[in-house]
C-alpha cells in the first residue's frame, strides 16, 4: 500500500517522529486533488441525478417554513432541531425557488465531504480517502439526501470530521486547528440532531475521561463545548416551549414510537429499496441484489481493521468502527421503524476502513492472485454502483411525482379561494399547506397544536379547508362544509372561503 504519514497514537511523545498533522503539511506531501475531484463529482452527480426541481418533501417543508416568507412556520415537534432552518436560511429566507435551494445544498454538501475527507490526510493514504469518499458518495441514500434540507447528511459529515480531528489533536498537542475542528464538527452534529451527536461522540468522551493514555483536558473541553454550543438552543427551547428538557426528551421518544429495545435491522433492510420512511415497516424485503452491499459492509470493515493492525494505524480504524457502532445503536436497536437516512453517519464512518480493505485487495504484493482480486473488486463495485443508480432513479421519480401532486393540489386550492392567509388541516396538511402558502394545524397526533373550536373560529375570518382521502370522512365540525375534489383528495372548504372560489 501507499506509504501513510500516520504515526502511532498511543503513547506518542512530542520529541518522537513528526506527527501526522505536521507531516501532512510538508511540501510535496500527498495531493489533495483526488479528494477535491471526488467532492466535485459528488456535487455534479446530485445536480444531474436528483434534479433540483424535485420539490420539497414533508420534513423539508417543516424545516424550510421556519425561515421562509412563502408560508407560515409549520409546527416544530420535540425531536427536531434548528440546525437545518439555519442551514437553508441564506437561500430560503429570500427565495422560494426549490431549484436554487437544491443547487446551494448540493454545492455545500460537496464542500462538506471534501473538508471531512481532508481532515484525514496523513492518517490514511490519499487513495484510500478518495476511495472512501467515492464509496460514500455513490450510495443512493447519500446522493438523495445530500441536496435535501434534512439533518442526517450533516451529522455524517460532522462525525467523520470530528473523529479525524480528534485523532490529529491527540497526536499533536500543538495542533490548534484540529482542536477547533473537534469543537466545530461536534457543534455541527449537535446543531442538527443533539441526541445523534451524543451517540456519535460517546466513544471519544469515554476515551478522554476513562483511558489514561488518551486523557487530554483540552480535548474533553472541545467535545463538551461543541455539544453545548450546538445543542444549547435546543435545550433552551425545551424549557421555553416544551415544558423542560426531560419533557422534550419524553415527547421525542413518544413521537418516535417509544425508545427502548426494538430490533430494527429488518426494518432498515426493507428501507434499502428506496423507502424514505418505513413506518410501519411491513411488506417484502427488497431484491437481494439491493441488500448485498449492506451485508458486505461489516465484513469489509473488519478486514480493514486487520489491515490497519498490520499498517500500524489500529487506533484510527478502531475508533472509526467504534463511533460507527454507537451511532448506529439507536437506529438499529432502539426504535420501531426505519429510514435509510438514519444510518448515514454509520456509512460515512465505515467508508474509510472499507476503502482501506478494498485498496489493499487490489494493491497487495502477491502477484499470483492480484488479477483475480482486481477483477472481483471491479465487478463487485460496478454491480454495486449500478444497483445504487437504479434505486436512486426509482426513488427520485416516485418522490418527484408525489411532490408534483402536492403542488397540483395547491393550485386547485387556490382556485377554490384558499389563499394566504389561510389554514389547512387533515390528511398530509403539513406539506400541502406549505405549497399553498397556508398555515397547517392538527387537533391530534404528533403535530397537535390546536382545537376543533379554534379551527371553526378561524374559518369565520380566513379560508380554511380540511383535507381527506377520497373515501375518508371529515371531522364532525366540517361535515356541512362543501367538499371539492383536489387532486386525488377531497377538500372540505369552510363557508367563509366559498365566496372566493373561481
Amino acid at each position: 500500500m501507499a506509504k501513510t504519514l500516520n504515526v502511532p497514537l498511543v503513547g506518542a511523545r512530542r520529541h518522537g517522529p513528526p506527527s501526522a498533522a505536521r507531516a501532512s503539511r510538508r511540501p510535496g506531501g500527498e495531493s489533495w486533488m483526488p479528494l477535491a475531484l471526488v467532492a466535485a463529482a459528488f456535487t455534479l452527480a446530485q445536480l444531474i441525478l436528483v434534479r433540483p426541481g424535485m420539490g420539497l418533501g414533508w420534513d423539508e417543508t417543516v424545516y424550510v417554513s421556519q425561515v421562509s416568507p412563502h408560508a407560515p412556520a409549520a409546527f416544530f415537534s420535540a425531536p427536531r432541531a434548528r440546525g437545518v432552518p439555519l442551514l437553508v436560511a441564506p437561500i430560503a429566507s429570500w427565495s422560494s425557488s426549490t431549484a436554487l435551494l437544491r443547487v446551494y445544498l448540493a454545492v455545500l454538501s460537496g464542500l462538506g465531504l471534501y473538508l471531512a475527507l481532508r481532515v484525514w490526510r496523513g492518517l490514511f493514504p490519499v487513495r484510500v480517502l478518495a476511495s472512501a469518499g467515492a464509496l460514500f458518495a455513490t450510495l443512493w441514500v447519500t446522493l438523495f439526501y445530500g441536496p435535501q434540507a434534512m439533518p442526517n447528511y450533516w451529522v455524517a459529515i460532522g462525525a467523520l470530521a470530528c473523529v479525524g480531528c480528534f485523532l490529529r489533536a491527540r497526536a499533536d498537542r500543538a495542533d490548534r486547528a484540529a482542536l477547533w475542528g473537534v469543537g466545530l464538527s461536534t457543534a455541527l452534529m449537535a446543531w442538527m440532531r443533539p441526541t445523534d451527536a451524543v451517540w456519535a461522540t460517546l466513544p471519544l468522551l469515554v476515551l478522554v475521561v476513562a483511558a489514561r493514555r488518551w486523557r487530554r483536558p483540552r480535548l474533553l473541553v472541545a467535545l463538551v463545548a461543541g455539544l453545548m454550543a450546538g445543542a444549547g438552543e435546543w435545550v433552551v427551547e425545551a424549557y421555553v416551549s416544551y415544558g423542560g428538557l426531560a419533557q422534550r426528551l419524553s415527547d421525542g421518544s413518544r413521537i418516535q414510537g417509544g425508545l427502548g429495545w426494538n430490533f430494527a435491522v429488518g426494518d432498515q433492510l426493507r428501507s434499502l429499496g428506496g423507502r424514505a420512511l418505513c413506518r410501519p415497516c411491513t411488506g417484502a424485503m427488497p431484491n437481494p441484489l439491493v441488500m448485498v452491499w449492506w451485508f458486505a459492509l461489516p465484513v469489509l470493515a473488519v478486514l480493514g481493521l486487520v489491515i490497519a493492525v498490520k499498517a500500524r494505524r489500529t487506533a484510527s480504524t478502531l475508533l472509526l468502527l467504534t463511533c460507527a457502532t454507537t451511532a448506529g445503536v439507536p437506529y438499529l436497536f432502539m426504535i420501531g421503524y426505519a429510514a435509510p437516512r438514519f444510518l448515514l453517519p454509520v456509512y460515512a464512518l465505515l467508508a474509510i476502513p472499507v476503502a482501506d480493505a478494498l485498496v489493499h485487495l487490489v494493491a497487495a504484493p502477491n502477484r499470483a492472485w492480484r488479477p483475480m482480486a482486481v477483477t472481483l473488486v471491479a465487478l463487485g463495485l460496478a454491480g454495486h454502483v449500478a444497483v445504487q443508480f437504479a434505486v436512486l432513479q426509482a426513488t427520485v421519480q416516485r418522490t418527484t411525482a408525489s411532490h408534483r401532486n402536492w403542488a397540483a393540489m395547491a393550485t386547485d386550492l387556490h382556485r377554490l379561494g384558499v389563499r394566504s392567509p389561510c389554514l389547512l388541516t387533515g390528511y398530509e396538511a403539513v406539506p400541502i399547506a406549505f405549497y399553498t402558502g397556508c398555515s397547517s394545524v392538527a387537533t391530534g397526533g404528533h403535530n397537535a397544536n390546536t382545537t376543533e373550536s379554534a379551527i371553526v373560529r378561524a374559518g369565520q375570518r380566513e379560508p380554511v379547508a380540511v383535507l381527506t382521502t377520497q373515501g375518508g370522512r371529515p371531522p364532525a365540525y366540517a361535515r356541512d362544509w362543501t367538499p371539492h375534489r383536489v387532486g386525488d383528495r377531497l377538500a372540505y372548504v369552510a363557508p367563509g372561503a366559498a365566496g372566493g372560489a373561481a
